[in-house]
């Protein structure tokens, strides 16, 4: 077992003091798969000091100065949690899960000679927090803590309980956003702050409900900004703290002393399951973006969804040796490898090779970091950016747009008899392709869901994954696969995960 594991901070409440080993987990799924039918497999001081910090955090921020005197120690955080509190929710989420008592039911041998068993049904619950946004009654929270609920029920601080509805729920981003019918009451809300003015060292303060003991307020200061190796969302950067924050804090608000919301609390690294002073929150700047895009989708009568602005390309950190090799001073900034043609990079003159160090005087250095900067303006809005190419650079303005849908999604349901039965299909485009996290450069069809009784749930295949070729004959659209997959006693399929190649040969 590793010594640390990432995991987010809802969870069922009966698993909530285990530690799970997620290659141990990984490792059990594998030897399930390979008992019961063919497996894809890969091809190949005590004193009080003023301190003079190196450069200003801002042209416009003063530095916050340290307790200067006994009283200012003694200064408390009561005002603030008063404000705040009333606006900080517990959100339950209650699912059934279909289970079966033996994976040997899973063998499609058994299947066709006995049928498919009933599957058993268990009644799931999950705990997290929230935060009230808007006084009309719009949540902010993980979509980790409501993902696959059927029934999701908030608390407010005076115990009042509301069935909430769910506007919208983004793996993508990890966040939701629920609704309760407040019947024209106004709930106290918690504004947001700006997060990229938060700066390491200041103070927070986490609040929540973890292990469902109560609300709980506890106080730390932020520990990094722009963690985004954490998590694989293509737009996720955190906010580190030392706050204690633990399973059931998640969805809850992580607070500046003057009582805004800096972010969702969402994640922690731990040995136990429990805090260790390690822990993450989605920026306020990304979870308003997400609270936009649903109240503008609402406003037009349209399905809530959040669409996130686009820089069209894919791109990797500069490490000191590329950085040598690029004869730049320093590494820092993300090497372009692709640009999207027509897309906004493309249309600003940003090339292949190039190094974007810094987006409207940001630095950025990673694809995660890029997007998160991207992601936090509207679609049509113009970023400046830093260029370097080699030991000259250039700033070019990039105006942003939505991923376009092209070529259209053509979604499928695979039908007949063969190994993708079941499975839902759709052509790849920049748009699909960040929906279902893959590069956003890919092409091809991918999987969007395998179903849960058909031959491809059996199988294995997973959504996200592209098919390549069927018997030799390369996929490019979901019509080809159609044909492809029909009229065939043996199929040998090959799709990519992961950017590995998988094969899979099955006899009719």
């Amino acid at each position: 077992m590793p010594p640390f594991f990432f995991e987010p901070l809802s969870a069922e409440m009966n698993r909530l003091m285990k530690t799970i080993s997620i290659a141990a987990g990984c490792a059990a799924l594998v030897a399930v798969a390979v008992y019961a039918f063919p497996a894809l497999t890969a091809d190949k001081a005590p004193e009080t000091l003023k301190l003079a910090p190196a450069a200003p955090l801002s042209a416009n921020k003063a530095l916050p100065s340290v307790p200067g005197s006994m009283g200012q120690v003694q200064l408390t955080f009561a005002p603030v949690v008063r404000r705040v509190a009333p606006a900080v929710v517990n959100v339950y989420s209650k699912s059934i899960v279909q289970a079966q008592a033996n994976p040997f039911f899973n063998d499609p041998l058994f299947g066709q000679l006995f049928g498919t068993p009933e599957m058993r049904q268990r009644v799931q619950q999950s705990l997290g927090s929230g935060v009230i946004v808007r006084a009309d009654g719009v949540i902010i929270t993980n979509n980790h803590v409501v993902e696959g609920g059927s029934e999701i029920t908030v608390a407010l601080s005076d115990k009042r309980e509301f069935k909430a509805k769910v506007l919208l729920a983004d793996p993508r981003t990890d966040l939701a956003v629920l609704k309760i019918d407040t019947r024209g009451e106004r709930l106290a809300v918690v504004p947001f702050a700006d997060s990229d003015q938060v700066a390491v060292g200041d103070l927070v303060l986490a609040i929540g409900d973890p292990f469902n003991v109560g609300q709980t307020v506890t106080m730390g200061i932020v520990s990094a900004l722009a963690r985004s190796q954490v998590a694989t969302g293509d737009s996720q950067i955190f906010i580190q703290t030392d706050a204690a924050i633990n399973p059931g804090n998640s969805g809850g608000a992580l607070v500046t002393t003057d009582g805004k919301l800096a972010g969702i609390n969402t994640a922690i690294y731990s040995r136990s399951g429990g805090s260790i002073g390690i822990g993450f929150a989605i920026p306020a700047n990304l979870a308003r973006r997400v609270v936009e895009g649903v109240e503008g989708g609402l406003k037009n009568g349209a399905t809530a969804s959040v669409q996130l602005a686009w820089v069209g390309a894919s791109g990797q950190p500069v490490t000191s040796d590329i950085a040598a090799s690029l004869g730049l001073a320093k590494p820092g900034g993300v090497l372009i490898k692709e640009v999207y043609p027509g897309g906004p990079l493309s249309r600003a003159g940003v090339k292949a090779g190039e190094v974007i160090q810094t987006v409207d005087g940001v630095a950025v250095d990673d694809m995660q970091s890029l997007n998160y900067r991207t992601a936090t303006h509207r679609a049509g809005e113009s970023v400046k950016m830093h260029v370097a190419a080699g030991k000259a650079g250039r700033d070019v303005s990039v105006t942003l747009v939505l991923p376009p849908e092209s070529p259209p999604r053509e979604v499928t349901t695979i039908a007949g008899r063969n190994p993708l039965t079941g499975a839902k299909v759709e052509n790849v485009s920049p748009a699909t392709a960040i929906e279902l996290q893959l590069d956003v450069m890919a092409r091809g069809v991918a999987i969007v869901s395998a179903g849960t009784n058909g031959f491809a749930a059996r199988y294995n295949f997973q959504p996200g994954d592209i098919v390549r070729s069927i018997n030799g004959a390369n996929i490019n659209r979901t019509g080809e696969l159609v044909r492809a997959l029909n009229g065939a006693n043996r199929w040998d399929i090959v799709v990519e995960r992961g950017g590995r190649k998988l094969s899979l040969s099955v006899e009719g």
